[in-house]
């Protein structure tokens, strides 16, 4: 794991200077896993991911214990078992992860109303307007890290720039830094003044600018660009005549420190899904559909959590040679309750040849509307709460909402995926999940 720059910041001192950094970038540690350490103290200070328990599955979180090992997002949970041979697996809960996100992102809006979440465990705020409340940028970021430890107990790092692109680099370099022989923490919080930004910046590896992947970073690699100060040597004419007009510019323009990017609230979420790898390549429709409507479960209770309902569904198949297909369907009307989502997935399932063997099924809504905001009715134990009143769909899967937040994820479940649970249980013995 290489070390981020580190700018100077032992001179940083509350006024005008830091004021003109107006752009905080926050981002969780280790979020998934920290969550459960919260449920679980017993997992605290151990080699501990987040992810599934089967031979394909992939890590999604990894605590810092973890990483010391070589243990990453991304990696199969199989490699990570045998870089770190006492590491604990829980399986994700995605649900309370996207609340404690909602906490996350409603404390943030305290600080102020320009916030921009970037994904369920960073985000973007601009602070330009909340000086006179809450005083300069680095003591706006200092105490919203604090709040964030009080209230959720959940540790962030926080970078503070004046544009996205060193905002969400100095976070990066204000976590904690893994090395060899353990990991020691981080600054927390780091600001990057303007006077300081270019050698900030251009100390950075190329990959580091947004737009950069793989592909691109051989290409450049290729012509001695290994560096964000290497890509501002190259010049805009020649990036543009590799990479086309707006690609060559964008890059030109970030390397030189030039990002117009704004800080944009209330981002508007396209889509929601879940996918679900399996342990063994299934070749059975029926299996695949009643996996299905447990995807379509998870994906439903989201879009009540968003106030949201959805016209497209889709399916998402990815076969045992990799190949991977989409198919959609759009609705005349919007809809949000799992057993509408799970009657469009398993239809266009029954379209598909699955002769070849599914590995991973995926579940998702898009085109996305506000829902209604029909009141659910209190549920008797049996029946509607009063003598016929309509038990709809939506109340049901509300009232179960509640029970699974209250008792865990599988208070309620099918038949089918009780069965299976159990049976992974029984190939794997000892202590791999809570």
């Amino acid at each position: 794991m290489e070390d981020s720059p580190q700018p100077v910041v032992g001179r940083v001192r509350p006024g005008p200077a830091v004021d003109a950094t107006d752009v905080l970038h926050l981002d969780m540690d280790s979020f998934f896993v920290a969550v459960e350490v919260i449920a679980d103290p017993s997992l605290a200070h151990r080699p501990v991911v987040v992810g599934g328990t089967g031979p394909r599955s992939v890590v999604s979180s990894a605590s810092y214990e973890a990483r010391v090992y070589g243990v990453a997002s991304g990696m199969p949970i199989g490699e990570a078992r045998r870089r770190c041979p006492g590491l604990v697996v829980v399986p994700g809960r995605h649900a309370e992860y996207e609340k404690t996100s909602e906490r996350l992102v409603g404390i943030c809006r305290e600080v102020t109303p320009v916030v921009e979440p970037i994904s369920i465990d960073e985000a973007f705020l601009d602070v330009s307007g909340a000086h006179q409340l809450f005083g300069d940028s680095l003591t706006i970021a200092t105490n919203l890290r604090q709040r964030v430890q009080d209230e959720l107990g959940l540790a962030c790092a926080i970078g503070v720039g004046r544009t996205k692109l060193v905002a969400k680099l100095g976070s990066k370099a204000a976590k904690p830094r893994v090395q060899p022989d353990g990991f020691r923490p981080g600054a927390g919080v780091i600001v990057v003044l303007p006077a300081d930004e270019l050698s900030f910046l251009h100390a950075h590896a190329v990959r580091a600018v947004p737009g950069i992947g793989p592909a691109t970073a051989e290409r450049l690699r290729r012509i001695g660009v290994t560096s964000v100060g290497d890509l501002a040597l190259v010049g805009r004419s020649r990036l543009v005549a590799m990479f086309g007009v707006a690609h060559g510019s964008t890059l030109a323009d970030l390397a030189a420190g030039r990002d117009d990017r704004r800080v944009v609230t209330d981002r508007v979420v396209r889509s929601i899904g879940h996918e679900q790898t399996f342990d063994r390549d299934d070749h059975d429709l029926g299996s695949l559909q009643s996996k299905a409507r447990e995807l379509a479960v998870s994906v439903a209770a989201r879009c009540r959590a968003r106030r949201v309902a959805a016209r497209t569904i889709s399916v998402k198949v990815r076969f045992a040679d990799f190949e991977t297909i989409d198919r959609s369907r759009s609705l005349d009307r919007p809809v949000a309750t799992a057993a509408e989502i799970a009657e469009v997935a398993v239809d266009l399932l029954a379209s598909l040849d699955l002769a070849r063997g599914v590995r991973l099924l995926g579940v998702s809504v898009s085109h996305l509307a506000e829902s209604d905001g029909e009141q659910a009715v209190q549920l008797g134990l049996f029946g509607p709460a009063a003598p016929g009143a309509p038990v709809r769909g939506g109340d049901v899967e509300t009232a179960a909402d509640e029970i699974r937040r209250r008792f865990g994820p599988d208070a309620i479940t099918s038949v089918a995926a009780a069965g299976r649970r159990a049976a992974r249980a029984r190939r794997r013995p000892g202590r791999e999940a809570r």
